[in-house]
């Protein structure tokens, strides 16, 4: 009877095991070997074994594109995750038109990121675009956005942080909405301040969603992409090119798939060390009530 059952169970699960292992399974151990290869897209692979992996591991122009990308991630994490708790924490109050803010909040993580991009990039225009006109007018400087090699960076995070934060408010907020009132309630009557309710009571008890939003914004920051390409280019001067975006130049703008595909598995190596880390450090600070 088991193993009847387990042949239905099987069958039912082929119509997402077969995409999963052609779209999935099959690319990454293609990768893995395209990345053990000299191959410029034409001609035959030539095999060089582990030499991609060691090349790039002792290249400067690797180890500038991760620390571009983590400068990155420590960028935008903060600022998602802190305008996502404002966001989150506002509209769970008894507000007129909260079911309109949520979604117009959240109308921007179902944009297409180029559209995004080209959004932010004509505001953060140097010459003529609202954000400088804006600082302009109340006598601020008015930085190169994505012209000066100090400024590309920073444009990135901020619209990256801008398109995210709907995504985060939504996780906080159904992480406030599953917080028991009758816990505030107590807390109210043993005299707490607002203050500490928030920092003994809703943090504390916010902490698995925080968990999930912190995972997924690395993952999601290790692999930032689509902005940086119609953005910045990941210029000036290379000032914002960040890993992925190597990965395409090396793959389609010099003929090097190999390094590229070795690159790609380093940064797996990366992201998943620090998920892992991330799982197993999570039972010092995340609370399930």
């Amino acid at each position: 009877m088991k193993r009847k059952n387990l042949g239905w169970v099987l069958f039912f699960l082929l119509p997402s095991a077969i995409p999963l292992f052609v779209f999935t399974v099959v690319p990454m151990v293609s990768s893995l070997w395209v990345s053990l290869h000299k191959w410029n897209l034409i001609s035959p692979m030539e095999w060089v074994g582990l030499r991609n992996y060691q090349n790039l591991l002792t290249d400067e122009t690797t180890r500038r594109v991760f620390l571009h990308t983590l400068i990155y991630v420590a960028g935008y994490l903060p600022i998602v995750y802190a305008g996502g708790l404002g966001l989150a924490l506002a509209l769970n109050q008894k507000l007129k038109g909260r079911a309109f803010l949520r979604a117009t909040y959240f109308l921007p993580v179902v944009t297409s990121w180029v559209v995004v991009a080209l959004v932010w990039k004509w505001l953060l225009n140097p010459s003529n675009g609202l954000v400088n006109q804006v600082l302009g007018a109340v006598g601020l400087p008015e930085p190169g956005w994505w012209t000066d090699p100090q400024w590309a960076l920073p444009a990135v995070i901020l619209s990256s942080a801008w398109k995210d934060l709907g995504f985060v408010m939504v996780i906080l907020l159904a992480g406030l909405q599953s917080i028991p009132s009758d816990i505030y309630e107590a807390a109210k009557v043993d005299g707490s301040s607002a203050w500490q309710r928030f920092w003994r009571v809703t943090l504390p008890l916010l902490s698995p969603s925080t968990f999930f939003v912190v995972v997924i914004s690395l993952i999601n920051g290790f692999q930032v992409f689509d902005q940086v390409y119609v953005m910045t280019g990941g210029g000036p001067q290379g000032s914002s090119q960040v890993v992925v975006g190597q990965i395409y130049d090396l793959t389609f703008r010099y003929g090097r798939a190999g390094e590229a595909s070795a690159l790609s598995w380093i940064l797996f190596a990366v992201i998943l060390l620090i998920t892992v880390f991330q799982i197993r450090g999570q039972r010092r600070w995340v609370h399930y009530a």
